[in-house]
């Protein structure tokens, strides 16, 4: 992998040769200090001011006594001046006049990765967006990104840049009607479509197999007729949407290997099938529940997924574990 191939897969570079069979997508590129907000962790997790007013947070409760709880009395010694938030006003203007003409909402992207692991987060459970401050809350909370941010190169067999010039806030139109089964990725090698795989792997879904052939003959239509002589590299991913209407949108565009993840393929299969294509094309899906691979999916906080000893669970285990023989031996346990 060259550091061209990877900047050739950052949105700000694909999207506007490949516009008409993508979805509608607004870019901006990002000063830097909005950058180096996005990587101060030296104080406390502060988001933007909003000129706005808007609330990246609108649904939460403030329990006044609660709050007096966390007030420090003048005189306890551990008084500290509270840090002032941060506050992007020509951003957020700009931002918020793509998110108006975007129909009102959006998801957010950086040159070439999705805040996904802090969806969490948001009071959706989505990457849904419609404010600047739920973007920034995002962005900020994502840990995905900081490979955009610090790691995009560090596969690169000729590496001499540790990050990008400039970084881009892709702001794509949200719409509440895709369905996650009709995403895939697709693999080319050689300039040859060798592998197509469902792209979300935490789910069966059995309709699937009744549309599998014609999805099949639809991106590899696409891939003839937009992709494989516009995009310039040799080897690369790209995910596809797979519209009700039977039109295919192109969403992303990743490099070969690395931090791209091959899904229900190995990268050693992959390289076995350079040249074998169209009606040879090997189309994978989840075929069954038991085929579905949990460890992929990255919408929760990692301590969530690790059970290992010492991790957050092994610790919750042990303390209801402790709990549980604490009421066993309680007096009133045998009342």
């Amino acid at each position: 992998m060259t550091e061209e191939e990877v900047n050739r897969c950052q949105i700000q570079e694909w999207y506007p040769k490949f516009k008409s069979v993508s979805i509608r997508t607004l870019i901006h590129e990002l000063p830097e200090y909005f950058v180096e907000y996005l990587l101060d962790d030296s104080g406390p997790f502060l988001l933007p001011a909003s000129v706005s007013n808007d609330d990246a947070l609108p649904n939460r409760i403030h329990n006044a006594f609660e709050e007096e709880d966390y007030q420090v009395s003048e005189g306890s010694g551990d008084e500290a001046e509270p840090s002032s938030p941060p506050s992007f006003p020509e951003l957020e203007l700009k931002i918020k006049e793509s998110i108006e003409s975007l129909g009102g909402a959006v998801f957010p992207k950086l040159n070439w990765s999705a805040p996904k692991d802090a969806a969490w987060i948001s009071t959706s459970g989505t990457l849904r967006c419609t404010s600047f401050c739920e973007i920034a809350l995002l962005l900020r909370s994502s840990d995905s990104l900081v490979h955009d941010l610090c790691h995009a190169y560090d596969s690169c067999n000729d590496k001499t840049l540790t990050r990008p010039p400039s970084f881009f806030l892709a702001l794509r139109k949200w719409y509440p009607s895709l369905r996650p089964e009709m995403e895939f990725r697709c693999f080319v090698r050689g300039r040859c479509l060798v592998g197509i795989s469902q792209r979300e792997v935490t789910m069966c879904y059995p309709a699937l197999s009744e549309k599998k052939n014609d999805i099949k003959v639809l991106i590899q239509e696409l891939f003839d007729s937009n992709v494989r002589q516009e995009f310039e590299s040799e080897n690369y991913t790209f995910d596809v949407y797979v519209t009700k209407d039977e039109r295919v949108k192109i969403l992303d565009f990743n490099p070969w290997g690395a931090f791209t993840l091959p899904l229900l393929f190995a990268w050693e299969e992959l390289q076995q099938n350079v040249g074998e294509e169209g009606d040879d094309v090997e189309f994978r899906i989840v075929e069954s529940q038991c085929a579905v691979r949990p460890g992929l999916k990255t919408a929760v906080p990692y301590d969530y997924l690790d059970t290992k000893p010492g991790s957050g669970w092994d610790q919750f285990f042990r303390n209801a574990d402790d709990e549980l023989q604490r009421q066993t031996r309680s007096p009133e346990a045998g009342a």
